[in-house]
């Protein structure tokens, strides 16, 4: 009799986690905020599926610190990223469970890694019997920045893609001018949106280079001024290195390429 009711909970234990998934979010050191990469990702994963139901949210934190500092700081994430998915109608299960592990986990050799926050979620939209059938792959596409627009609140930032420049030059290549009509249509598409530009450079152990951080998002400012945009929706400012996605300097190119970059901050959606 006990072998069958250990096995019946085993059975319902298995079942239970079927369809479960799990998104992890990354976080910079000691902070709690969302940061740009953070937010793309949810922004991405919330427009993908809208329709999932979160069952748990964990945090964690790198090792550095005393046990109830990182306890408090991985809650903190928890609560970031609750509060981020309840204002963008992501469901909650009725079982809802939150915990911070704070430092208390097996660590990643990358502490990198372990400053993050799991989100487990199911979707609660079935399968049909057409797709369970179909053996096409899957494409998940890259979302515009019109949709992605679409689902930010005030403070969220988005990194603009394929917006790039001459070397220590402000001068905008050629390839970049459809991604700036992107950004224009979508001033023009949402006339409440107020905008601050944002620049970012990379690999600077110093501010030497700070100015043209400032200058980059000048020039994106100056071409939506150009094209009609009012002022009163658009500001502009260069943060050269103090906001690197990844620690300068940089361990490759793809890192490079990260923290050189240009974001747009909601001001008004």
């Amino acid at each position: 009799m006990k072998q069958f009711v250990l096995f019946c909970c085993l059975f319902a234990t298995f079942f239970s986690c079927l369809g479960q998934e799990k998104l992890e979010v990354y976080f910079d050191f000691n902070k709690f905020e969302l940061n740009p990469t953070a937010l793309t990702k949810l922004n991405d994963w919330i427009i993908q599926q809208p329709n999932n139901k979160v069952l748990k949210i964990h945090g964690f934190c790198d090792w550095k610190g005393t046990n109830e500092y990182n306890d408090t700081l991985s809650l903190k994430r928890v609560q970031t990223v609750f509060e981020y998915l309840t204002a963008h109608k992501i469901q909650m299960d009725a079982n809802y469970i939150s915990k911070g592990f704070g430092k208390n986990f097996t660590q990643d050799d990358n502490q990198a890694l372990n400053r993050k926050v799991e989100i487990i979620f199911s979707n609660t939209i079935s399968v049909t019997e057409s797709e369970k059938k179909s053996d096409k792959t899957i494409e998940i596409k890259e979302f515009t920045l019109s949709e992605q627009v679409k689902v930010t609140k005030k403070g969220d930032k988005i990194k603009l893609k394929n917006i790039n420049f001459f070397n220590n030059s402000s001068r905008i290549v050629p390839k970049s001018r459809n991604a700036l009509l992107d950004l224009l249509n979508v001033m023009q598409e949402n006339p409440k949106l107020i905008i601050e530009i944002q620049g970012h450079i990379c690999c600077q152990p110093s501010n030497s280079m700070d100015h043209i951080s400032t200058e980059r998002a000048q020039t994106i400012y100056k071409y939506l001024i150009q094209n009609n945009i009012d002022n009163n929706r658009l500001t502009y400012k260069g943060y050269g290195v103090t906001q690197p996605l990844y620690p300068i300097p940089e361990k490759n190119t793809f890192e490079e390429e990260e923290n050189r970059r240009v974001e747009i901050k909601i001001i008004e959606n």
